[in-house]
């Protein structure tokens, strides 16, 4: 009898990894994905329907995704399914108690990432390979799939760019193609830009100096043409003021008081918007928002 080749028992040894590591994730969360449009070439898809008054522990309707704006770069961002994930993850989003199933990090600042996650948590997807060469993610969890371009960052104290050393991380789930650009340092190039795909919501940083000038993220960001962007890394009201301004001519701006919203793949805006939440811990503050 022949022995099986080493592709099949590849292919098997992979299954059962598949099945043992969803067995992890909530029940709910493993359900089938909606399809996303954000690789398609598509004019005219339907777009989202926003909800703007969201509490991170309320339940959530089928295809809705809720966003929580925490600090800093990180967001929650969560599902129907009750799967949990964070962006730009360091090791601490508030006095509530929460174990995501998914993190994700980028290391240019230790205010991004963190050398001792929790071990409970799933899966923690490092924005850069400690091996060097690129990050390379495609985390299917049935309801979300989560992948990432790769970019480079500048070099500490006026050092060699570091090649790869961010990821733009892509959350396709219920329809919808979210992204959070890290800690951008370089517009990208034509091959990101197409690896990237369309989005629909867009986490981007606006601080201005530390990663983009504010002209070129706003060149990045009409570029992408993504119907929501959510400021974060803005560290005064100053910098956010000058990112509002450099963008009002070509986006809408809504300022909301809470730091959660609920988006669903539904009716677009009428014209791209940026939507401005507030920033809090998780556990501060939680009543209503």
């Amino acid at each position: 009898m022949p022995l099986p080749s080493l592709q099949v028992i590849v292919h098997a040894l992979f299954g059962t990894f598949a099945i043992l590591t969803a067995a992890a994730l909530p029940a709910n969360a493993q359900q089938d994905r909606r399809p996303s449009h954000c690789i398609a070439l598509v004019e005219n898809v339907p777009g989202l329907e926003v909800v703007w008054r969201a509490g991170y522990r309320d339940p959530l309707s089928e295809d809705m995704v809720r966003l929580s704006y925490i600090d800093h770069s990180m967001y929650l961002i969560q599902t129907p399914g009750g799967l949990d994930v964070v962006t730009d993850y360091n090791g601490f989003t508030g006095p509530a108690e929460l174990i995501p199933d998914v993190v994700t990090m980028n290391h240019s600042h230790s205010t991004h990432w963190t050398a001792a996650p929790d071990p409970a948590i799933p899966y923690v997807l490092k924005g850069w390979d400690e091996m060097g060469g690129p990050a390379d993610h495609h985390l299917d969890l049935g309801e979300m799939l989560i992948r990432n371009v790769p970019t480079d960052i500048r070099g500490r104290f006026g050092g060699e760019m570091e090649r790869d050393g961010n990821s733009i991380f892509v959350f396709e789930v219920g329809g919808l193609c979210i992204g959070h650009l890290g800690h951008l340092h370089h517009e990208p190039n034509p091959e990101q830009y197409a690896a990237i795909g369309r989005l629909d919501v867009v986490m981007a940083p606006v601080d201005g100096g530390m990663t983009l000038p504010l002209p070129v993220m706003i060149k990045v960001l009409q570029r992408f043409r993504a119907s929501i962007v959510l400021p974060m890394h803005w560290f005064s009201g100053n910098s956010l003021n000058a990112f509002l301004a450099g963008v009002s001519e070509d986006f809408r701006i809504e300022r909301r008081d809470g730091r959660s919203l609920e988006v669903s793949l539904r009716d677009l805006p009428s014209e791209p918007t940026v939507i401005v939440l507030q920033p809090r811990f998780l556990g501060f503050n939680d009543e209503g928002q």
